[in-house]
């Protein structure tokens, strides 16, 4: 007699998911050598394909190794921060690893300019005045979170894109627990029935994506995340907008 298969719902690509957290940002620290301390990179921005620029305080420790060998290998870690507060608020990690070296002053100062243009970095407007500014070139990356594990080259996240609702959904998510708290209770009659029969169960919004919403349902001993699916992969608000209202079983107003 065959065995039956739970289909788990569908989701974006681990090259997608990764995408997302350096399109979000997030909090970001590099480790150069083993038993190096962790550098805070005071600005940080993410290209398609793993590589980045970090703005280094020039009190750094491993700023002083960049200077003196030109280049040396680090890890950059990424945190991906869910968009309400969780007790447990990361719910994805990215790891980069490769080299970093010093970038030109002249060269430094056209990128932070170019940045400062397209996205909210006004720590970049420090360099050279108390930081200095460091590309890391990428070898590899791992991705951690809720979905699962996975090995990505340089050539799988240039070849991916972020969700499309990655920049939105903190704002959204979050206006939604605040004013429509009730849509969260809706939303429990999806959940497993060994989550949905839990005394005190609190399901928040964890994220959402092309694919579906994510729920965090927070319980005495533990948490545990929950993914339900829209009816198919969407890529416009107003898609959005549909499917949620048929997920939560009525329309909400918007405030």
């Amino acid at each position: 007699m065959g065995s039956t298969r739970l289909r788990r719902p569908p989701a974006p690509t681990d090259a997608e998911r990764a995408r997302s957290i350096t399109a979000r940002g997030g909090r970001a620290a590099a480790l150069v050598g083993t038993g190096s301390p962790v550098a805070h990179p005071r600005a940080h921005h993410v290209h398609a394909d793993g590589s980045a620029v970090l703005l280094l305080s020039d009190d750094e420790p491993v700023l002083a190794r960049v200077t003196a060998d030109g280049e040396v290998p680090v890890m950059l870690e990424l945190a991906d921060a869910a968009p309400v507060d969780l007790r447990e608020p990361v719910r994805g990690l990215l790891w980069i690893t490769g080299h970093i070296a010093p970038v030109p002053a002249e060269r430094a100062r056209r990128i932070a300019v170019g940045l400062v243009e397209q996205h909210p970095y006004p720590a970049m407007l420090e360099l050279g005045h108390g930081a200095t500014m460091v590309r890391l070139t990428p070898g590899s990356a791992v991705l951690s979170d809720a979905e699962g594990t996975a090995a990505l080259s340089p050539l799988d996240l240039a070849a991916a894109r972020p969700d499309p609702f990655c920049r939105y959904e903190r704002d959204w998510l979050g206006h939604l627990e605040r004013v429509h708290p009730e849509v969260f209770t809706a939303l429990a009659r999806h959940l497993p029935p060994a989550l949905r029969d839990v005394r005190d169960a609190r399901v928040r919004p964890l994220g959402v994506d092309r694919c579906g919403l994510r729920l965090r349902v927070e319980t005495g001993d533990r948490d545990h995340d929950v993914r339900l699916a829209w009816e198919a992969p969407i890529e416009t608000v107003e898609e959005l907008r549909t499917q949620f209202q048929r997920m939560v079983g009525c329309p909400f107003r918007r405030q």
